[in-house]
Protein backbone atom coordinates (compact mmCIF):
# COMPACT_ATOMS: atom_id res chain seq x y z
CA UNK A 1 0.00 0.00 0.00
CA UNK A 2 3.02 2.28 0.38
CA UNK A 3 3.54 2.62 -3.36
CA UNK A 4 -0.16 3.12 -3.99
CA UNK A 5 -0.34 6.01 -1.53
CA UNK A 6 2.88 7.45 -3.00
CA UNK A 7 1.52 7.35 -6.56
CA UNK A 8 -1.71 9.01 -5.40
CA UNK A 9 0.39 12.06 -4.43
CA UNK A 10 1.70 12.25 -8.02
CA UNK A 11 -1.72 12.71 -9.65
CA UNK A 12 -1.60 15.78 -11.86
CA UNK A 13 2.19 15.60 -12.28
CA UNK A 14 4.12 14.72 -15.42
CA UNK A 15 5.70 11.25 -15.37
CA UNK A 16 7.51 9.01 -17.84
CA UNK A 17 6.48 5.36 -17.90
CA UNK A 18 8.82 2.80 -19.45
CA UNK A 19 7.06 -0.39 -20.47
CA UNK A 20 8.55 -3.87 -20.62
CA UNK A 21 8.45 -3.72 -24.44
CA UNK A 22 10.80 -0.66 -24.34
CA UNK A 23 8.10 1.91 -25.20
CA UNK A 24 8.43 5.08 -23.11
CA UNK A 25 5.31 7.20 -22.62
CA UNK A 26 5.38 10.67 -21.09
CA UNK A 27 2.19 12.23 -19.81
CA UNK A 28 0.22 13.63 -16.92
CA UNK A 29 -0.79 11.05 -14.33
CA UNK A 30 -4.59 11.13 -14.21
CA UNK A 31 -5.24 8.23 -11.81
CA UNK A 32 -3.84 5.01 -10.38
CA UNK A 33 -5.28 2.06 -8.48
CA UNK A 34 -4.11 -0.52 -5.95
CA UNK A 35 -2.63 -2.67 -8.74
CA UNK A 36 -0.60 0.34 -9.91
CA UNK A 37 -2.52 0.52 -13.16
CA UNK A 38 -1.93 4.04 -14.47
CA UNK A 39 -4.12 6.35 -16.53
CA UNK A 40 -2.16 9.03 -18.41
CA UNK A 41 -3.43 12.06 -20.30
CA UNK A 42 -1.57 14.34 -22.74
CA UNK A 43 0.58 11.38 -23.75
CA UNK A 44 3.63 11.62 -25.99
CA UNK A 45 5.85 8.76 -27.10
CA UNK A 46 9.53 9.43 -26.41
CA UNK A 47 10.85 7.56 -29.45
CA UNK A 48 7.99 8.32 -31.86
CA UNK A 49 10.05 7.46 -34.97
CA UNK A 50 10.46 3.88 -33.78
CA UNK A 51 6.74 3.52 -32.93
CA UNK A 52 4.78 5.51 -35.56
CA UNK A 53 1.57 3.61 -34.76
CA UNK A 54 1.49 5.38 -31.37
CA UNK A 55 1.81 8.88 -32.83
CA UNK A 56 -1.88 9.77 -32.42
CA UNK A 57 -2.08 8.52 -28.83
CA UNK A 58 -3.61 11.17 -26.53
CA UNK A 59 -4.69 9.16 -23.45
CA UNK A 60 -3.43 5.81 -22.24
CA UNK A 61 -4.32 3.19 -19.67
CA UNK A 62 -1.23 1.24 -18.66
CA UNK A 63 -1.62 -2.05 -16.86
CA UNK A 64 0.65 -2.22 -13.82
CA UNK A 65 2.11 -5.59 -14.79
CA UNK A 66 3.67 -4.20 -18.00
CA UNK A 67 5.45 -1.26 -16.33
CA UNK A 68 9.21 -1.52 -16.01
CA UNK A 69 9.93 1.94 -14.54
CA UNK A 70 8.09 5.10 -13.63
CA UNK A 71 10.33 8.14 -13.83
CA UNK A 72 9.25 11.15 -11.82
CA UNK A 73 10.78 14.59 -11.40
CA UNK A 74 13.18 14.64 -8.44
CA UNK A 75 11.50 17.73 -7.00
CA UNK A 76 8.24 15.79 -6.60
CA UNK A 77 9.64 13.26 -4.12
CA UNK A 78 9.47 14.06 -0.43
CA UNK A 79 12.19 11.65 0.68
CA UNK A 80 11.73 12.30 4.39
CA UNK A 81 8.04 11.43 4.25
CA UNK A 82 8.75 8.34 2.14
CA UNK A 83 11.50 7.12 4.49
CA UNK A 84 9.26 7.66 7.51
CA UNK A 85 6.40 5.73 5.91
CA UNK A 86 8.78 2.90 5.02
CA UNK A 87 10.04 2.67 8.59
CA UNK A 88 6.50 2.56 9.96
CA UNK A 89 5.45 -0.14 7.51
CA UNK A 90 8.48 -2.32 8.29
CA UNK A 91 8.46 -1.78 12.05
CA UNK A 92 8.03 -4.93 14.15
CA UNK A 93 4.47 -5.46 15.22
CA UNK A 94 3.78 -5.15 18.93
CA UNK A 95 2.14 -8.18 20.46
CA UNK A 96 -0.74 -7.54 22.76
CA UNK A 97 -0.68 -9.35 26.06
CA UNK A 98 -3.81 -11.33 26.87
CA UNK A 99 -5.34 -10.46 30.22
Amino acid sequence: MLFFSFFKTLIGKTVAVELKNDVILTGTLHSCDQYLNLKLSSVTVVNGDKYPQLGCLKNAFVRGSVVRYVQIPSGEVNTELLEDATRKENAPKKREVAK
